[in-house]
């Protein structure tokens, strides 16, 4: 087996910048933008399925054009944020180890995340790492000039043959050779935006803005060439010239309104397409008429689903594809892992709090106070034991006095009651029998 190469794969134009080494490994190209319509992005996807000779450039050439789309990269950097907004530890024996902590909490570290995340994006993800003095550092691998079927890293991004890249030390592969990348999914919907939104441009330049016409005098070129300077002189507006003795006729759509409707209901389409694909929802990035808070708080579950297995994703990496290379650089992160420090909610904490307190106070059963300062976010005293066997060796506060019970109070006897019920009586007079009217 031949043996790895220490030296960095280098990347540079046809025309060395300075500071470059020369010759460079990896000769980049400038990417083909714009123009780009359905039957380009199917061409790329066929060359880049060619099982004998696949080209990968002209895919990824589109994959860096449509990043150009605005709803697109916003999308994106949502979803990375969710990743690079949590914080990343590295945990022995269950304790944060300082000395990796220290090199995680570098700049290059965070830009390794990314470039790891990016490789649902784009099928893969190529890194070379290396010392730069007391800290870590990597590259970036082009993806046009790396075959991971063949394990190739080409000069130029034409190229069928190179050198393979188990040549060299250091090197990080996340991602599928044969992917092509939620990107490839991605860039229909984008195309179809980008030419819709030009025909709605188109529309509105035609229908939105008046025309001004201009006539002149049949057979008089002198004053078709003056009506001509005119019209060229007076403002930007479209212009009509015609003779006096022809007709014009502007055959305009029958219903404007519905026609621009339609424009922007087709990119709303592809808009939320979009939306689906990279967060899994729509309502966490653009209200809808039907969407309720029952439903968006659904779609945010969802998205937070995507966001827990995109930190797997990230977890995997790191403690198993990226062990051999922390080793090779001095970091030695055996019997440890990373893990990501997840912030909790308090009401997350008041019903776990409340849960471990009915198990304790109604049913009796004996908590572990390691799991009550877990628990409750709350750091264990470093005099623990001490404050512990003091608050035991405390007597029993004494239990509040029982309040003396109230006597009823003596109730009338039945012959009380009867003389009191006479007495009542005898105040009122009796109505007269024969029901005739008193003498008032």
């Amino acid at each position: 087996m031949s043996r790895k190469k220490k030296n960095r794969i280098s990347t540079g134009g046809n025309m060395p910048r300075p500071g470059q080494p020369y010759p460079t490994t990896v000769v980049l190209t400038q990417p083909k933008r714009f123009g780009i319509d359905i039957a380009d992005f199917t061409a790329a996807v066929k060359t880049f399925e060619n099982v004998d000779y696949s080209l990968r450039y002209k895919l990824y050439d589109l994959y860096a054009d449509i990043l150009m789309d605005t709803h697109l990269s916003s999308v994106l950097d949502k979803r990375a944020l969710a990743v690079l907004s949590s914080d990343i530890e590295f945990r022995r024996n269950g304790k944060p180890d300082e000395t990796v902590n220290e090199q995680i909490r570098s700049p290059w570290f965070r830009r390794l995340i990314k470039d790891v995340l990016d490789a649902k994006f784009w099928g893969f993800t190529l890194c070379q790492f290396y010392r730069n003095g007391e800290w870590t550092d990597y590259d970036l691998i082009p993806r046009k000039h790396a075959d991971p079927v063949r394990r190739l890293i080409m000069c130029r991004q034409t190229d069928i043959t190179s050198t393979s890249w188990d040549e060299y030390a250091d090197l990080l592969f996340v991602g599928n050779k044969d992917d092509l990348g939620l990107l490839a999914k991605a860039a229909p919907w984008v195309i179809y935006k980008r030419n819709t939104t030009a025909d709605w441009a188109q529309f509105s330049e035609i229908f939105g803005m008046p025309i001004r016409e201009y006539t002149y005098e049949t057979d008089d070129d002198e004053a078709r060439r003056r009506t001509v300077e005119d019209a060229q002189g007076t403002g930007s507006l479209a212009v009509l010239v015609h003779s006096k003795d022809s007709t014009l006729e502007l055959k305009e759509s029958g219903n404007k309104t519905g026609s621009a409707d339609l424009y922007e209901r087709l990119c709303e389409r592809c808009n939320s397409e979009i939306s689906k694909l990279i967060l899994g929802n729509t309502l966490t990035t653009e209200a809808s008429d039907k969407g309720t808070q029952a439903l968006g708080t659904v779609h945010m579950k969802v998205e937070n689903l995507v966001a827990k297995t995109d930190r797997r994703f990230i977890l995997d990496t790191l403690n198993y594809d990226m062990t051999d290379i922390f080793l090779s650089l001095g970091i030695n992160t055996g019997d440890g892992e990373f893990c990501f420090i997840e912030p909790k909610d308090l009401n997350e904490i008041k019903a776990e709090i409340d849960i471990l307190a009915t198990l304790k106070n109604t049913f009796n059963l004996p908590i572990d106070d390691d799991t009550l300062y877990e628990k409750s976010v709350t750091k264990k005293p470093e005099n623990y034991n001490e404050l512990k066997t003091q608050v035991q060796a405390a007597p029993e506060p004494p239990a509040p006095p029982t309040p003396p019970k109230k006597e009823p109070e003596n109730e009338p006897n039945p012959q009380e009651k009867k003389n009191f019920a006479n007495r009542i009586k005898s105040f009122f007079v009796h109505a007269p029998r024969d029901g005739a009217a008193l003498d008032w």
